[in-house]
């Protein structure tokens, strides 16, 4: 596969994980320099790693993955959106409990947003074509969009302040709805 198709895979894979950092940069008060490597580098890796997941699982488990996948992103994403949304309206100043940057939320993005890049790998498996430097072309570009989507997030949250954390959470939720939709039809 040429660079051109690989690097407009790989910029259609980052958008998930573009979108749901920009709702991590909305939320968290003053990003510092391990909130933006952790967000870039966890999902970074779950897009280098899923590709590969998928093109060695190739054929096998296509037709159990395809019918549920984008069922499993909806529901992580409606899970961490509704969280924030209702730590939102909390009277606390720091109400979201946690960090999308850290633990198990971090895990549960990651994995939300890299689904996609799985099915990926199941098509470059069953066309038998190469996988890991379109897979490190897939992490390197997600990573680098997680990094500015984290950063015009925040710049919003400046603008939006509290109600930023509301506007994420409803973000990851259409996320996982546009997801869930785009599968279905």
């Amino acid at each position: 596969m040429d660079i051109i198709s690989t690097l407009g895979i790989a910029v259609a894979l980052a958008m998930d994980a573009f979108s749901v950092s920009i709702a991590s940069g909305l939320y968290i008060y003053k990003p510092y320099h391990k909130f933006y490597f952790r967000i870039a580098f966890h999902f970074g890796l779950f897009q280098f790693a899923m590709p590969i997941i998928g093109y060695f699982g190739g054929v096998a488990i296509e037709p159990i993955i395809k019918n549920f996948d984008h069922w499993i992103a909806f529901g992580l994403l409606l899970f961490i959106g509704i969280r924030m949304i209702i730590a939102s309206f909390s009277q606390e100043e720091a109400s979201f409990k946690g960090d999308p940057s850290k633990g198990f939320t971090l895990i549960l993005l990651a994995l939300a947003t890299s689904i996609d890049a799985l099915a990926v790998g199941l098509s470059f498996g069953v066309l038998h074509k190469p996988i890991i430097m379109p897979s490190i072309i897939i992490g390197i570009t997600c990573a680098l969009f997680s990094t500015l989507g984290v950063f015009l997030g925040r710049k919003a949250s400046d603008i939006i302040g509290k109600r930023a954390e509301l506007i994420g959470g409803c973000i990851l939720i259409i996320i996982g709805l546009r997801i869930l939709f785009a599968h279905m039809q």
